[in-house]
């Protein structure tokens, strides 16, 4: 499982890879918080918010759990630094997630990037040859 940062001229790319689909928001997750926070380490998972998504299709669940994550960011004033997902697929994909983090303390958590949203820009969540996953996003500085 990683995720690495990307230029993409004035915004960030985020690129993510893991064995799951599951794993692959987990760590879609941290790639987003450790572009908000210098040293994602420094967030201890203290509190958790869980989060319901429905969506018809991987990349638009991808992009609502993203948004949502950075609305609980906005509106919480928290930080996040681990993540559970499940994801069931029926008529809908289904996602029942967890994030764990603390409220932001500037005197602890350095912010990094001033992220201020997520973008349908280049999304994309995809099984590759060996069975695992690669997903990419960009968010808006």
């Amino acid at each position: 499982m990683s995720y690495e940062f990307f230029s993409h001229t004035a915004d960030l790319g985020i690129r993510v890879r893991a064995a799951t689909v599951e794993d692959l928001f987990a760590e879609a997750g941290k790639g987003l918080f450790a572009a908000i926070v210098a040293r994602l380490e420094s967030v201890e998972p203290k509190e958790k918010k869980d989060v319901q998504l429905e969506a018809d299709r991987l990349d638009d669940l991808l992009y609502d759990w993203l948004s949502h994550l950075l609305y609980l960011f906005d509106a919480y004033r928290m930080v996040f630094s681990d993540f559970a997902v499940r994801i069931r697929h029926s008529e809908k994909y289904a996602l029942e997630g967890v994030a764990m983090g603390e409220p932001l303390n500037l005197q602890k958590h350095e912010l990094q990037f001033e992220v201020k949203a997520v973008t349908y820009h280049r999304l994309r969540v995809e099984q590759v040859g060996d069975g695992s996953w690669e997903g990419e996003f960009i968010v808006d500085l």
